[in-house]
């Protein structure tokens, strides 16, 4: 979970995501949409990698991106469980109390 929370730290790695929820891309494809070098974005794709948040595909010099979506969903859920986000259930702590205005 850590290497997941790591990827998605990053505004940039954030931005590859988003453009591969909408289709595979191409490496060259996805370079096209940043500022940044090749070697930076390398190293942005072997993080999302080692997280299983894309899975890359290689046919000669191009390498394929894709989401996948399974990890992304299950980390998310997870997170959301967590801090019982979407939870319908009222908290049994009592709710904080506001200090009375002077």
């Amino acid at each position: 979970m850590d290497k997941i929370f790591k990827a998605l730290s990053d505004p940039s790695r954030r931005r590859i995501l988003q453009l591969l929820r909408e289709r595979e891309m191409s490496a060259g494809e996805i370079a096209e949409h940043f500022e940044l070098s090749k070697p930076t974005l390398s190293g942005h794709f072997a993080v999302l990698r080692e997280a299983d948040l894309v899975m890359a595909e290689k046919s000669g010099t191009t390498i394929t991106y894709r989401l996948n979506m399974s990890v992304l969903e299950e980390a998310l859920l997870g997170f959301a469980n967590t801090f019982a986000i979407g939870d319908t259930r009222k908290s049994q702590a009592e709710p904080r109390k506001r200090p009375k205005e002077k």
